[in-house]
Parts: C-alpha cells; sequence; structure tokens
C-alpha cells in the first residue's frame, strides 16, 4: 500500500483529498494542527466508511516537521496547507508577509526536501504541489499570496527538474475558486482592516465573492485531479482545474496589461 501524505487535511481541498485517497487504496495520511480538527477528520473518514490517519503538525515548525517525516517512506506528498489573505501591501506588516511566505512557500519545499531522499531509495514518487490560478496572474489586495504562489511556481519548476533522473515527479495544481474555508479568512481579514484607506475597495472585493460563491466548485474535483497525478505514469507539469481558472488564463495572456490595469481599478474604485 503506497504511502500519501496530505498537509492542511482537515478541511476543503484537504480533506477530500485524504478522503479520495483512502478510497483509491493508498494509505492515506493528512496533516492537522490540533486534536480537534484530527477529530473532524476521523468523523469525516467515518462517515465515508475510508480509513485515514491524521497526524499532528504544524508546518512552520522546522523540528516538528523533520520528526514526522523521519522513516515515514512516502510515495506521495501533496502540499496543500495554507491560508488566504486579503489586504493591500501597504497593510500587510513584515511579520504577516514571512508568516505568509513561511507557510506557503518555505514549509512545502522543506516538506518535499525531507520526503525525497525515501523517494530516491524507492526510484518514484509524486510531489504535487498545490498552486493556486494566483500563480500565473495578480489581482490586487492578494499581494502576499500571489508573491507566495509565484514562488512556489518558480521553486516547484526548479525541484521537477532537479529530481527528474531519480523517478520523482513535481507537479503544480492550480485551481481557480473552490468551497474552501479561504473566503470566510477574508471576510476576517477585511473586519480587521476597517480603518483602512482600502475599505470600500475592501468590501467591494467581498461582495463580489459573495457573488461568486454559489458557482464555486466543489474541492472532490481537485482531490480526484490529485488521486489522477499519483496513478499517472506521465503527469504534466500544471494542470489548471475550474472553468474560471482555465479563463482567467487565457484572458491574461491576451488582454494588454494597460486594458485589465484600467478594468480592475474601475471594479474596484482605485
Amino acid at each position: 500500500m503506497r504511502t500519501v501524505l496530505t498537509t492542511g487535511a482537515n478541511s476543503g481541498l484537504g480533506l477530500a483529498t485524504v478522503l479520495e485517497l483512502a478510497r483509491r487504496g493508498y494509505r492515506s495520511l493528512g496533516t492537522v494542527r490540533s486534536e480537534d480538527k484530527a477529530e473532524a477528520v476521523h468523523q469525516a473518514a467515518q462517515a465515508a466508511g475510508v480509513p485515514v490517519e491524521t497526524i499532528l503538525l504544524d508546518v512552520t515548525d522546522a523540528d516538528r516537521c523533520a520528526e514526522v517525516m523521519e522513516g515515514l517512506g512516502l510515495y506521495g506528498l501533496v502540499n496543500n496547507a495554507g491560508y488566504g489573505q486579503t489586504a493591500a501591501v501597504e497593510d500587510v506588516s513584515d511579520d504577516e508577509a514571512r508568516d505568509m511566505l513561511e507557510t506557503l512557500l518555505v514549509a512545502p519545499m522543506r516538506l518535499a526536501r525531507l520526503a525525497l531522499p525515501a523517494m530516491r531509495a524507492a526510484g518514484e514518487g509524486r510531489i504535487i504541489n498545490i498552486s493556486s490560478i494566483y500563480g500565473r496572474t495578480t489581482t490586487p489586495f492578494t499581494g502576499w499570496y500571489q508573491a507566495a504562489k509565484h514562488g512556489l511556481e518558480a521553486v516547484s519548476d526548479a525541484l521537477r527538474l532537479e529530481v527528474a533522473r531519480d523517478g520523482i515527479k513535481v507537479v503544480l495544481i492550480e485551481p481557480g475558486g473552490f468551497r474552501t474555508a479561504i473566503f470566510g479568512e477574508a471576510e476576517r481579514d477585511v473586519a480587521r482592516r476597517a480603518d483602512s484607506r482600502y475599505a470600500s475597495a475592501y468590501r467591494r472585493t467581498i461582495e463580489a465573492m459573495r457573488v461568486a460563491t454559489p458557482f464555486m466548485g466543489d474541492p472532490a474535483v481537485v482531490a480526484r485531479l490529485v488521486a489522477q497525478v499519483l496513478s499517472a505514469r506521465l503527469p504534466r507539469a500544471r494542470y489548471l482545474v475550474g472553468m474560471d481558472a482555465v479563463g482567467i488564463a487565457a484572458s491574461d495572456r491576451f488582454t494588454p496589461t494597460a486594458l485589465k490595469d484600467f478594468v480592475t481599478r474601475r471594479a474596484l474604485g482605485l
């Protein structure tokens, strides 16, 4: 039974992934940051009738990461753990920026580095990094989140080439809008920045999210793609997921920057 570790497994894409992988016959491990979140995963697994194991891990804790990965012998690593941030660049402190980069960029590659020796010894392995359409494009008020995702894409491309001869595949998955906790996080971010000079534009952003929410995809779609990548003989380097992601990628390619900037500024009142 091949072992796959998915980080951030308590909700959204992570929870859907650990359940789907268990259904497919993998030994499915999911990391969570608290016993309460572990219990939520176990309840979901019981309801789905599949076995899922949980591991307590804060991915920003380097020592704990090393302890967890020691002797685990992974076939697959799915780097999913993360959170969103809605704030203008000037509203984000240095500490907030560092936390974002540590969680979404440094930690995934730390875990990848720790997984490599066992994968190399086995002559096979899959490292799947959950990026975002925001790893390809940039919009106002998510600059540091997008900086982390753009960085994840760049370092994943480098790693893919470095380990290819060892039978290890590195794959990026770039979802568009899916029903996850990230949109609740956006509302909380905006609420605590109510005195910002961008308050009005923040409110417009949240309204747009509310309108889009009913049309967002089911996380199970991403989970099934992760499973397909794990079993594919020759997976692609990156996968866009969701019609919105495909549309945004095409629009970015063909729309002049000046026009895109104009439309975005008018929409947000910037």
